[in-house]
Formats: C-alpha cells, sequence, structure tokens
C-alpha cells in the first residue's frame, strides 16, 4: 500500500518533471511554422504517465472488490455467500471469501507490468533527456 501511495505517484513526478525538461528544447525555431517531432526522452515521460495512469485505474478497478464499510457484503455481492472475508488485502489485491479468491487473477499481474514501465520509462526519459542536453551543450561549445 506504501508503494501505490507514494512510490508510484514520486515516480510519475519524476517523469512529469522530465517530460516537461524534454519539451522546453522542443520548440519550433522562429520562423518555422508547424511542430517539430517529439524528442525521444518526451516520448518514454509519455509512456511512463500513461502507465502510471493505466497502473492506478487497474488498482482502483481491484479495490473495488475489497470491504471497506460493510465487510460481510463484500463477499455477498462478490461470491453470494453473507460471511465475513477470510482475508483481504490492498497489495497484493487480494478478496478471499470461503476459501476462493474473489478478485480476478489479472489485476496483480496488470499492476506489476504497469510498475515496471513506469519505472523503466522514467529512467529512459531521464537519461535521454540528460544525454540530449549534454549534446546540445557539446554542439555549443
Amino acid at each position: 500500500m506504501v508503494i501505490l501511495a507514494l512510490a508510484l505517484p514520486a515516480w510519475a513526478g519524476i517523469a512529469v518533471v522530465g517530460w516537461v525538461r524534454a519539451r522546453r528544447g522542443d520548440a519550433p525555431a522562429p520562423g518555422q511554422g508547424g511542430r517539430r517531432k517529439p524528442t525521444p526522452a518526451k516520448v518514454a515521460a509519455l509512456v511512463a504517465g500513461l502507465a502510471a495512469v493505466g497502473g492506478a485505474a487497474v488498482h482502483a478497478y481491484g479495490l473495488s472488490y475489497l470491504p471497506f464499510l460493510f465487510p460481510e457484503d463484500a463477499c455477498y455481492f462478490n461470491a453470494g455467500t453473507k460471511r465475513m472475508p477470510d482475508s483481504s488485502d490492498a497489495l497484493p489485491v487480494s478478496l478471499v471469501c470461503a476459501g476462493e479468491e474473489i478478485v480476478p487473477w489479472w489485476v496483480n499481474p496488470a499492476l506489476l507490468v504497469f510498475a515496471v514501465t513506469v519505472v523503466g520509462a522514467t529512467v529512459a526519459s531521464v537519461v535521454l533527456a540528460v544525454r540530449a542536453r549534454r549534446a546540445r551543450r557539446r554542439d555549443a561549445v
């Protein structure tokens, strides 16, 4: 839970910073109309942001199965038994009623894929932005 509450928003923030930095060098020169092709750093930052949004959506979907105010109703609505859940966790997303897992099997692997994509794309965005900045400095000298 701490990972989703603190680490993923931090990675998303880093991705946004990388996107903003990449965008600064993306403006067309005066007198040139149209849009320039986005830099690789900007594309990587956009991928990281989209993966963070996708991961948040999948996690919210998985959390919709968990009991909040009335735990006995979670098993009734999802498994058809009026009893308290055997166990429930927010990460990995899990709700067990009468020995049966209620949360769909694909939720936790999807969260892992989105998290790895966010981390990888963020690191790639920062590395690409730093390389582009160093290349611009080298060309200016």
